[in-house]
């Protein structure tokens, strides 16, 4: 490597680096632990000129410095593994080609990436707790934000394990689906809490229940269960049952008369038809003709009476017979339905009572999320939530109600509302603030419908409500940071877990990034722009502060990185310590009292 031409006795010699934010950002993660917890992933493969460990860090790392593809590792334009620099700064002796990279992804398994998540988990865990304790501070309440988004690959790809079709980006796609947990933070912004990976035909309403568990499990806070609203829904359950059943049992009886009535039309139409085949045969041996009111012409009359009477009772035991089969249908739903409503129950009171410290907390979810079903779970779980009307056909009804005199509020430049208040959706037996929505476009007006249900009227303040929902637009920037940053529109791997890790550390290495930026700026107070705010643009510290050149000089208890002359930030230093600088240590809850709804 390329020397400085100069050294003295407490340092060692300057190292140049092309990755110049990857220094500092490996002396954090070796500080909090993280890099310590990466070395202990089991990996069955065994070493040769790098460790497996290495490896999976080096990936971690090729994402931070916004590697769009594995081989940028060795082929890009300042190949990483070239870079000594930053291998010591993040602990390793030097990195592997990238075909080794890829390799140790193929190796990992499921016990890879659970070990994984609980090493990025233990790490995130102070910085996490820290916000959440400053939100409920500053606020009263966590507000988190959810979402699922497309990662596609060619339609014609057979080589992505467990990819499907689905509605990505405003058309079907061959891919992924990626479940998004995000939380309101004071310091940060924006904070990723967790991440999964669904085959790509993985739709929303189907996500809900587990990605709000997965926000509880990160912040190890939630509010009291609204057993009380649980208990009675229940009720109402055991009601509908009850009288499904009746009806059930009342269209069996109605079975059993028809199939009777059918048997008696069977037995009649038989008989006269026997009557029939005797008289023609009589007719017959006696060569007699048969005239319009003869036993044999009235028979055949009879007999055909006797076959429409029989078409008749077979149309109405199989019109009985759908009817009694569909209230079976019903009854077998409304049965499996309570008994999710009992294990819910259950749940709920063993939350409750292992919940000392119960929060307030929002969620505010897209229209992918708000089918009743998830409104109603939420709102059980002591959830205020904001959301979006799934059904067209909500939008529909409340056009219709929204006459031509009807008083608009405008909450937007182009945007209007009007608002009800008791109004109940599909699948929710909860009332809730309905509000539609008109935006001008043009000569064009669209509609959409915000949901809510929580403490707050919002219909008294339609642009406050409108704003805070809006507010949500902080994890679709999130999800654009991390496809156009941290290059999640390119899938760097094809197999199961290097497929889970990418999205496990795209997730963390956004988090880790805000951290360290605060982490320098406490240490630099005086270093210029951009490095003069604890949180300059994520975008900038990657695309362009990993990725320019800079001299490393590692010093006692630290190391100096000055930025060269061809860097878009010459002449900065920046002392990189081997300290944490910011405070963690705040105990959870402990100074806090909240009081269940």
């Amino acid at each position: 490597m390329s020397q400085l031409p100069f050294t003295n006795s407490d340092t060692s010699p300057a190292m140049l680096t092309s990755h110049a934010m990857l220094i500092p950002w490996g002396a954090f993660a070796m500080q909090i632990g993280l890099v310590a917890a990466l070395e202990q992933v089991p990996i069955a493969q065994r070493r040769r000129d790098h460790r497996p460990q290495t490896k999976l860090i080096e990936f971690l790392v090729s994402i931070l410095s916004g590697c769009a593809y594995l081989q940028d590792i060795s082929r890009g334009s300042h190949p990483l593994d070239h870079d000594r620099a930053v291998a010591q700064a993040w602990g390793q002796d030097s990195w592997a080609d990238y075909s080794g990279v890829s390799r140790t992804l193929q190796a990992c398994d499921e016990g890879t990436i659970r070990a994984v998540r609980e090493a990025l988990a233990t790490t995130s865990q102070p910085f996490i707790e820290r916000e959440v304790m400053l939100a409920l501070r500053d606020r009263d309440v966590l507000i988190y934000d959810c979402d699922l988004t497309g990662r596609p690959v060619s339609n014609t790809s057979t080589t992505y394990p467990g990819a499907a079709f689905g509605w990505m980006s405003d058309a079907v796609k061959l891919g992924y689906q990626a479940a998004l947990v995000s939380m309101h933070s004071p310091s940060y912004g924006r904070l990723w809490l967790s991440v999964g990976q669904h085959p790509g035909d993985t739709v929303s309403s189907s996500q809900a229940e587990a990605m709000i568990r997965a926000a509880e499990a990160r912040t190890g806070a939630y509010p009291w269960r609204r057993v009380d609203l649980l208990v009675e829904r229940i009720q109402q359950q055991q009601a509908a049952l009850h009288a499904e059943e009746i009806k059930c049992l009342r269209a069996a009886e109605r079975v059993e008369q028809a199939q009777h009535r059918l048997e008696q039309a069977a037995g009649e139409l038989e008989r006269w038809t026997q009557e029939v085949t005797e008289l023609e045969a009589l007719h017959q041996a006696q060569n007699r003709p048969v005239r319009p009111h003869s036993r044999l012409a009235q028979a055949r009359r009879k007999r055909t009476v006797r076959e429409k009477r029989w078409g008749r009772r077979k149309r109405e035991l199989e019109q009985a017979s759908r009817w009694w089969q569909g209230r079976q249908q019903m009854v077998t739903a409304l049965r499996s339905e309570l008994d999710d409503l009992d294990r819910r129950l259950a749940q709920f009171q063993a939350d409750n009572l292992a919940n000392p410290w119960p929060i307030r907390a929002v969620f505010r979810l897209d229209g992918g999320f708000g089918h009743g079903d998830n409104i109603a779970l939420l709102i059980e779980m002591g959830y205020d939530v904001y959301s979006k009307a799934a059904n067209v056909q909500v939008v529909r009804a409340l056009r219709r109600r929204a006459a031509a005199g009807t008083d608009w509020t405008r909450v937007g430049k182009n945007a209007e509302m009007v608002a009800w208040t008791g109004e109940t959706i599909t699948r929710c037996p909860y009332p809730l603030e309905v509000a539609l929505e008109r935006f001008h476009t043009g000569d064009q007006e669209k509609y959409g419908v915000l949901l809510h249900y929580g403490r707050e009227v919002a219909a008294a303040d339609l642009a406050g409500w409108f704003s805070f929902y809006n507010g949500r637009q902080t994890i679709e920037a999130g999800i654009k940071e991390g496809k156009g940053v941290f290059q999640m529109h390119h899938l760097k791997v094809r197999s199961v877990a290097g497929l889970a890790i990418q999205e496990e550390f795209a997730a963390f290495g956004a988090n880790l990034v805000r951290w360290a930026a605060e982490w320098l700026h406490e240490t630099n107070p005086e270093a210029p722009a951009p490095f003069n705010r604890p949180q300059p643009s994520v975008k900038q510290m990657v695309r362009i502060g990993a990725n320019t050149s800079a001299w490393v000089m590692w010093q006692p208890g630290g190391c100096l990185l000055t930025f060269t002359e061809l860097s878009a930030f010459a002449g900065t230093q920046l002392v990189i310590q081997d300290s944490l600088a910011i405070q963690l240590a705040l105990p959870l809850f402990k100074s806090c009292v909240f009081s269940p709804i």
